[in-house]
């Protein structure tokens, strides 16, 4: 796995679409709302200024970049070389992803880091630490699925736009508006109920029970995503 995963490293630094859209422009967009923080905490709060940074580099940074990496690497034939050796298809994967996920887990960090510096530390920093993890594995099962639909790196510019944006959109409208409106349609849609938990997580202020039955609907997206990914995602055969 960590032969694979450094060689993706390297393919990552060398490839400039992958360059620029899962990392200059996650944390570019991430960027402006930490320096006009003050702007988007009077539209929603502290919260969901970490909201959608979470979802800008999960969605553009490790879900675009996963998708696109299983597209390539099916497209020149690289899953079915090493589907050849004696790695399993476990280990196949998780090479393949890591140098994405470590990569979208430290732009997180970084920036979140920026913005408690500048502004005040999240209320439950442990429950904040869950929400990104969280996210970060809806978008991996959701990168499995939509590689299945995705033909090619090209392609992938076309196939990640709905949910990229989808997710983004719904942090946005969860973070801004709360949910005391429409409460159970904010929390099942995906990214809903990790917006609301980051937000908790940063504010403050409710309960520890009631924040960590917020994981459920995440977890449920995660076990969806994976169960279309068994479905969509075509290996090579082996031989």
């Amino acid at each position: 796995m960590l032969p694979i995963a450094f060689g993706e490293l390297i393919q990552i630094f060398r490839n400039r679409l992958v360059l620029v859209t899962g990392l200059i422009i996650p944390v570019a967009v991430s960027a402006f709302f930490v320096r006009q923080h003050e702007t988007f905490a009077d539209i929603g709060s502290l919260g969901y200024i970490a909201a959608i940074v979470m979802f800008t580099v999960a969605a553009f940074g490790l879900y675009t970049t996963a998708v696109t990496t299983l597209a390539s690497r099916r497209q020149n034939l690289f899953l079915k070389r090493l589907r050849s050796t004696a790695a399993s298809d476990a280990g196949i994967l998780a090479g393949l992803l890591l140098p994405a996920t470590a990569i979208a887990l430290v732009q997180v960090t970084a920036i979140l880091a920026v913005l408690a510096a500048i502004t005040d530390e999240p209320g439950n920093v442990v429950l904040l630490a869950v929400a990104v993890l969280a996210t970060l594995a809806m978008m991996i099962g959701l990168a499995l699925a939509t590689a299945g639909l995705t033909n090619s790196p090209e392609h992938a510019q076309v196939t990640t736009l709905p949910v990229s944006l989808g997710v983004i959109g719904v942090a946005t409208w969860v973070g801004t508006t709360g949910t005391a409106d429409l409460p159970v349609l904010k929390r099942i849609l995906p990214g809903g109920a990790a917006t609301e938990l980051a937000v908790n997580a940063w504010n403050g202020g409710v309960a520890l029970s009631e924040s960590l039955v917020l994981l459920a609907p995440t977890l449920s997206w995660i076990v969806v995503a994976v169960l279309l990914a068994n479905r969509l995602f075509r290996w090579e055969p082996r031989r």
